[in-house]
């Protein structure tokens, strides 16, 4: 059966239509990969692919500028990645930008983003291969939290027997959860370290209150801090305090040598000390002188041990050493 020219002429439509939808079609996808366009090459070097293609988008500050144009194994750790990028865009790009590969959303395919350096540097040149940086990928962050799970379960496991054994009375805490005795033992002594703290409270403002009454211009703690003149005279008393009692004790000597004598000569002195009731009041004198002499050199080596007169015995003992020694 022949056909008709109705027939051709469909024909022809169908082909020419057919041809331009597929001529559009290859612009498209052409233009979509710079086939068509004017545009340079630049390449990165990365440690690891993450699942990139050929043909995958590659984005400036989140604009695609350009697809992956090949990819080259140059070895067990390093991979050069081309990329084919749109001319107006090379202006915009310097030297110090930075590739790193990511995903196009969760689960899309795989996009190099190029990022802009911080710092301020030179336009880049086609041919040039910029720096790269490689992010955690997936897998790397599934064993991650795998070992984090893995630790949180173990972390799981350890509180809940600690817990445990707190619930069934073990250590120190389950003996204050579950022991009242102990827990109204704790509580007596929080209540008396409470009531202790209120006392020393008390007794400290009244300490304080104590030494706010005291008038120090009138007291003799300040005469004797801070009156040189009381402080020279109470020096002289103590001085004349120390020879008085060598006096003392070279009268008592001469005392003792009198008596001797009197006692074994004769005369008016013999028979008064022949008297026994005279001699027992003499010697009950002479007893009480030699009690107030020793008081008295007691009294003496207190005030040589008290802080305020320590200074100054030790400053006449010195000086009675500077004497000693000039002597000799």
């Amino acid at each position: 059966m022949k056909t008709s020219n109705t027939q051709k002429f469909n024909l022809g439509l169908f082909v020419i239509l057919s041809t331009i939808l597929l001529i559009i079609a290859l612009y498209f996808i052409g233009n979509r990969q710079n086939i068509f366009g004017n545009t340079f090459r630049i390449s990165a070097v990365f440690n690891n692919a993450n699942g990139l293609q050929l043909g995958n988008n590659v984005r400036y500050s989140g604009i695609n500028i350009g697809t992956v144009k090949n990819i080259i194994m140059i070895n067990d750790s390093t991979i050069c990645v081309d990329m084919v990028i749109e001319n107006k865009i090379l202006q915009h790009i310097k030297k110090n930008a930075v590739a790193a590969i990511g995903s196009d959303g969760l689960v899309g395919s795989m996009v190099i983003n190029i990022a802009p350096g911080k710092d301020i540097s030179v336009p880049l040149i086609p041919g040039d291969t910029i720096k790269s940086y490689s992010k955690i990928s997936t897998t790397d962050m599934l064993e991650t939290l795998n070992t984090t799970n893995d630790n949180a379960a173990q972390l799981i496991a350890d509180f809940l027997k600690i817990t445990t054994d707190i619930k069934n009375g073990k250590g120190t805490l389950g003996m204050l959860i579950r022991d009242p005795e102990l827990a109204s033992s704790l509580k007596q002594t929080m209540l008396n370290l409470k009531t202790t703290s209120f006392d020393a409270s008390i007794t400290i403002k009244e300490i304080k209150e104590i030494i706010s009454a005291i008038k120090y211009d009138e007291s003799v703690a300040s005469v004797l801090l801070s009156d040189s003149i009381s402080a020279n005279k109470i020096k002289s008393i103590i001085s004349n305090l120390d020879n008085s009692s060598s006096g003392i004790d070279s009268v008592i000597n001469n005392l003792n040598y009198v008596v001797l004598n009197i006692k074994n000569g004769e005369g008016t002195l013999n028979y008064m000390v022949n008297d026994t009731i005279l001699v027992k009041d003499i010697d009950e004198t002479i007893k009480n002188i030699k009690e107030g002499s020793i008081q008295l050199n007691e009294n003496l080596e207190a005030l040589k041990h008290n802080f305020l007169f320590r200074g100054y015995f030790k400053k006449i003992e010195r000086q009675k050493a500077k004497d000693e020694k000039k002597k000799n």
